[in-house]
Parts: C-alpha cells; sequence; structure tokens
C-alpha cells in the first residue's frame, strides 16, 4: 500500500527518461554533434520539469491527505483536536501527519523518513498487530501525557506493507487527577509496643509514666513528619493514619522508628520494641484496617520489631533483623490444648502431617500430637513418605511399637480414608508449599498448625486452631506444652517422649541455640516421661561413611569475599538433607563464623540449608529465595535452577539484607 502511495506522489518516469536518452548517445555515437546535444537538452529539461511538477503534486497531495485526516478525526468537518499520524507498521516510519502532530512535534517534510521513536522514544507497535487499539502506556512530549489510539488499515494484498493511523489524546490534567487522588489515599496504621508488659514488669506508677513519656516522644516525633493523625488506643497500642504520598519515605528510611526506639530502656535495660500494621489500597477504610489487622498480625507471628505493608495481593517486610525475645504466655497454651483437645474429640479421624523431608523435630511434634489423638481414643494417622525422610531408621524404630505399626501412611492414601469430619493437624511448618501433601491440605474440612517458624507470607489459610511461636525453639516444644495440660504421664509411650526430646535436641543443636526457660521445662518434662539422653544423642550419631562426606562439604565451604564472617559451601553434586544441615551446623564452630549456608542440586532443585549464632538473620536472607525458617536456622529449595544460579542469588539477597 506504500508503494502504491509512493507511485501517486511520485510516478515512475524512469523508463520514458531511458529512452529519451537513447536518441543523443545514438547521435552522438554517429558523430551527430549537434542532435545529439539537441536531444541532451531536451532530455534535461524534461527531467527539471518532471522533477517541479511531481514536487508540486506531492505537496498537494499531502496537504490533501492532513486535511482529510482532520476531517475524518474531527466532527462535521472541523479540525481535529488530536494529533493524528498514518506510520508504516513494517519499520514505524511516518508517510504523513494532520497540523495537530506538526503544531505539537515541528514534523514536516515525509522525505526525512523520520520514525514515531524519534519523538516518542521507546514507542512501540505490537499492539496494533495484536489487534488492540489502545496503547497499553503513556507516551510524554514536553511535559504532556498522552493516551495514544489507533488501528490498521488493511491492505487486499497481504505482501504489502500495512499502514496504521495513531491518535494521541491529551490527557495530563486527567492524570494529574488521578495521581493525586492514588496520593492522597488513606493508610491506616496500626503501632503495637512488643515487649510493653516486659518493660512496665515490676516498675513504679512514676517509672511506668516515665517510660511511656520517653516512648510517646519518640513516636510522635517520627509520625510528625506524615501530617497524618495519631491516637492512642490502648497503653501499648497506636492508630496512626496518613497518605499513601509520605508511604514512599518511610520505606526510603527503612522505618527508622525500629531502631530509634531501641534507645529507650526501662531501668533493668531492657530496650523497647515495636511493631507496625499498615494496610494500603483497601476500598474504604474499614477495609484498609483489615489489612492492618492483618500486617500486625504477622509482625508479631514473625518475632515483631518489624514493619508489614499488606495491600490488597502481598505482604512486605522491613526490619526484624534482631532476634526473637520470648514472649510467650502459658494461658495461651493452655487455652489453645483445650482447643485442640475439643477439636480432635469432635473428628472421625485425625491426620497429623509435617514438611516434606521429614525430620525428627517434625517427626516428634507428630508423634506428640498422636498420643493427644489416644488420649480421646480416637484414630489417627501420620503422613509421611516412609522412604523419604530425614529419619529413615528411626521411623522403622518407631513402626515397630504396637500404636504405630499401620500409623504412618502416603499422602494418596490419607485422601482416599478423608471425610466430612477429619481434622488435619499440621505441625513444624506454616507454608502451604512445604507440607508433605499439598492436595491433603487443601481438601481437609479442619485445618490446625503447630510451628515455631516465622511466619511466611504465603502462611497457610485458614485454620481452626493456631499455635505459631516463632520464639519457641522447636515444634516439639510447643506439642511438649500442649501435652502438659492434655496428659498425665501414663498416657505417653517412651519412645514419644523419645522423639519429642530428639525433635528438641536436633532445633537447638543440643541445647546451644535457641533455647530458653520454656525450652528446658519441656525438656525436664520429657526426662520425667522416661526419655533418655543417651538414646537421644545416639538418634543424631552418623556412620564412619556420611560423617567423611559431612567433612567434604565443609572442606568446600569459602568465605564470602565482603562478609568473612559467613561461610558458603555450594556444591556440584547432591547429598542428603540432614548431611547438608549437620556440615552447616559444624562450620559455625569455626572462630570468625557466625553464619554458614549450604546448597547442592537435588533432582531439578537446588536446596539451601542455612544456620547463625551471631546477628545474621538467615530467615530474611533465604526468604529472597523462597525459602523460611526463624533467625538461627532457615532453609530454601529453589526449583528449575542451578548451584551457579541459585549462588549468584544468594550473593544478592546477601547485599539485599545489609542494605536494607
Amino acid at each position: 500500500m506504500n508503494k502504491k502511495l509512493g507511485r501517486l506522489i511520485r510516478p515512475n518516469m524512469a523508463y520514458y527518461f531511458l529512452f529519451s536518452a537513447i536518441f543523443p548517445v545514438a547521435a552522438f555515437v554517429l558523430r551527430q554533434y549537434l542532435l545529439a546535444a539537441i536531444g541532451a537538452g531536451a532530455t534535461f529539461a524534461a527531467l527539471l520539469i518532471f522533477l517541479l511538477v511531481s514536487n508540486h503534486r506531492r505537496k498537494r497531495i499531502v496537504e490533501y491527505v492532513r486535511s482529510n485526516l482532520d476531517q475524518m478525526s474531527g466532527a462535521e468537518g472541523t479540525v481535529s483536536p488530536f494529533p493524528t499520524v498514518v506510520i508504516r507498521l513494517d519499520d514505524e516510519g511516518i508517510l504523513v501527519a494532520n497540523d495537530a502532530f506538526v503544531r505539537l512535534t515541528g514534523f514536516q517534510d515525509v522525505l526525512k523518513q523520520r520514525l514515531v521513536q524519534d519523538y516518542f522514544p521507546g514507542f512501540k507497535t505490537d499492539w496494533l498487530v495484536e489487534g488492540k487499539h489502545e496503547y497499553p502506556y503513556d507516551v510524554s512530549w514536553e511535559k504532556r501525557r498522552y493516551r495514544v489510539y489507533g488501528s490498521v488499515v488493511q491492505a487486499d494484498d497481504p505482501k504489502e506493507t500495512k499502514l496504521a493511523v495513531l491518535h494521541f489524546a491529551d490527557l495530563t490534567e486527567l492524570y494529574q487527577v488521578r495521581d493525586e487522588y492514588i496520593r492522597s489515599r488513606p493508610v491506616v496504621s496500626i503501632i503495637l509496643i512488643d515487649n510493653y508488659e516486659e518493660l512496665t514488669k515490676n516498675l513504679t506508677e512514676s517509672a511506668i509514666s516515665n517510660l511511656n513519656a520517653k516512648i510517646n516522644d519518640a513516636i510522635t516525633r517520627w509520625t510528625d513528619n506524615f501530617h497524618g493523625m495519631l491516637r492512642k488506643t490502648e497503653r501499648n497500642r497506636y492508630l496512626f493514619v496518613f497518605e499513601k504520598r509520605d508511604l514512599q519515605w518511610a520505606k526510603k528510611e527503612k522505618f527508622s522508628i525500629l531502631e530509634e526506639i531501641h534507645e529507650i530502656t526501662n531501668p533493668s535495660g531492657l530496650p523497647a520494641s515495636i511493631s507496625f500494621g499498615l494496610g494500603v489500597e483497601g476500598a474504604n477504610f474499614e477495609e484498609a484496617y483489615d489489612f492492618a489487622a492483618l500486617a500486625i498480625e504477622m509482625s508479631l507471628s514473625r518475632g515483631g520489631d518489624q514493619a508489614v505493608i499488606k495491600d490488597r495481593l502481598n505482604f512486605e517486610f522491613f526490619g526484624g533483623r534482631t532476634k526473637e525475645a520470648d514472649h510467650r504466655s502459658k494461658v495461651r497454651s493452655r487455652v489453645t490444648a483445650n482447643s485442640l483437645m475439643e477439636l480432635i474429640g469432635q473428628s472421625s479421624k485425625v491426620f497429623i502431617m509435617g514438611h516434606r523431608d521429614a525430620d525428627l523435630d517434625a517427626v516428634g511434634a507428630a508423634m506428640g500430637v498422636a498420643c493427644l489423638c489416644r488420649k480421646k481414643n480416637k484414630q489417627f494417622h501420620i503422613v509421611l513418605d516412609k522412604e523419604k525422610n530425614a529419619c529413615p531408621g528411626f521411623v522403622r524404630e518407631i513402626m515397630q511399637t504396637p500404636e504405630y505399626k499401620n500409623a504412618f501412611i502416603s499422602g494418596q492414601d490419607a485422601m482416599v480414608m478423608l471425610d466430612n469430619r477429619s481434622t488435619l493437624i499440621v505441625v513444624d511448618t506454616n507454608r502451604p508449599d512445604q507440607v508433605e501433601s499439598k492436595q491433603l491440605l487443601e481438601a481437609a474440612p479442619r485445618v490446625c498448625v503447630v510451628d515455631h517458624h516465622r511466619r511466611a507470607a504465603d502462611y497457610i489459610s485458614p485454620v481452626d486452631v493456631n499455635l505459631h511461636e516463632p520464639y519457641a525453639s522447636s515444634a516439639s516444644e510447643l506439642v511438649t506444652e500442649l501435652m502438659q495440660y492434655a496428659v498425665e504421664k501414663r498416657n505417653v509411650l517412651p519412645i514419644e517422649a523419645k522423639a519429642l526430646l530428639a525433635g528438641i535436641f536436633l532445633d537447638t543443636k543440643s541445647f546451644n541455640v535457641r533455647t530458653g526457660e520454656r525450652t528446658f521445662e519441656a525438656a525436664a518434662f520429657l526426662r520425667l516421661l522416661g526419655a533418655d539422653t543417651v538414646e537421644v544423642k545416639m538418634l543424631l550419631q552418623n556412620n564412619y561413611e556420611d560423617t567423611m562426606a559431612k567433612f567434604e562439604i565443609m572442606k568446600a565451604a569459602k568465605q564470602h569475599g565482603t562478609y568473612p564472617y559467613i561461610a558458603i559451601a555450594a556444591l556440584d553434586h547432591p547429598t542428603t538433607r540432614v548431611l547438608a544441615a549437620q556440615a552447616a551446623d559444624d562450620l559455625l564452630n569455626i572462630a570468625g563464623i557466625t553464619a554458614s549456608f549450604v546448597m547442592y542440586p537435588d533432582e531439578g532443585r537446588v536446596i539451601v540449608s542455612a544456620r547463625s549464632i551471631g546477628d545474621v538473620n538467615v530467615q530474611m536472607i533465604l526468604e529472597y529465595l523462597g525459602g523460611g525458617g526463624n533467625t538461627a536456622t532457615a532453609g530454601a529449595q529453589v526449583q528449575h535452577s542451578t548451584v551457579e544460579r541459585v549462588l549468584f542469588m544468594l550473593d544478592e539477597a546477601i547485599d539485599n539484607y545489609y542494605e536494607a
């Protein structure tokens, strides 16, 4: 089609002038010089006249097309208010434009072969080829913003180049109103003093008043930057409402109040800690407040001392790099135990499930819950892959106990046995993608969760009973506390006490990390029930081959170039989850190493185990890789990747962690 337009503007006269040139050439060859000169002069004059007429003809046609462009997009023959241009789709070159486009861009001569990108850099026409009539992005020209609409002019011959007509609508004022609307949307924030009870414990009224004044002053000074509304709703809770335009400033300075508040301490030296829950993009204030409530719950379930932003789709986290302080209440454990026992009593059967590649903590917690089911005379089943787990020898030992002979089943078998009165209790994980059988999780009519890992954004929901304590050392410790309120000594089998104590041993690294007074209370209770620490220690032993393999993993470790106190072992061959975790633990025995990462390939994925005994929060680092855990112990599984790629991602995650 563009060829036809070109012939219309400048007809092809090459053959005519070629034949006209033959006569003077032939006369010159025959030595008829006069005739040759006359013929050459006549041919040159004809060519000159043709060029002048053709140029005049081209200008007239362009003016005609331009005026018609104005009239086609205008009303009743009036000049179009929209800049309009005709382009070729193959190279996006401009053929002709109306006066409005000329006034906008200064475009004049079609012979210069200007492109749309010359005026609007980055402009693409693939949307026209796809059959769309509106450009998906805005374009700008001299501080004005335009929306582009267009259509394709179909050619009769598919081999010909297609043309497209583009209209530029100036929507600058509309966009300004829209942007102001977005910037002025309300953000509802809940501010909570995490450890208020601990801060004010055993203090006089005057000391409490003085402490409250310092905290109020710090929060008020920080919120003054937002020009919002701050109200104290309870002794340890504030409601803060401000506009979204100020949220970017808070993100940029990483919610500095989280660190500033630590400078306030009580007379015993305990620093204050606060959490933020922010709800954005709510349809109204009520929905924004609901988002903020979910965000503050997420913050507390991850250990507090952080800001969590909840929008309609996602969570965003800031802070949370400090170690968790134990804020658990025995009252909550007792209430949860009563609720869980009541739910078990109402169930036809109970399914207990941990995470994939179940370790001693998952198995121990599952057996503790099984003990609760036996107390209620309810049928129970532990969903576990008997071949692919981290403690196959111990699982075989458990199966020799009459009460557990047929207790372990697969996820497929559980789906067959499931009914509408069944209950699923998930232990040692809160992420739906990490459970042994996601299909069972989605099908179960009632779900309970008992976990000690920091809550991830994709946590299991909804749940009927939720005991999620990131301050606990292990899921086995949490289940042991439930057992103290729900069963008697005679109801607990020695192998169950052994399994629970083994789970605590595993996650605390033999009581070396993440231990509190509640941890030792649980261990003492299990010891009273007959758990033997020597037998537990033997469960954690490796054979000679595994020990040598673990040393090879440690030998492959290297210190991080920027942060030498971080050791990383990137293996090019598969190993076991247990050996990787043990190697990560033992790397922390090296002087100067406070964090360790071990990664290895495994059937198309890369598995990462991380440990920390210092200030490095490995859980926050591995969240970048889609993993989770807690400050001292974390893991990740990166699907469809290589060790080299994951190692690069880990370096980025470490850099992001320290830049935050």
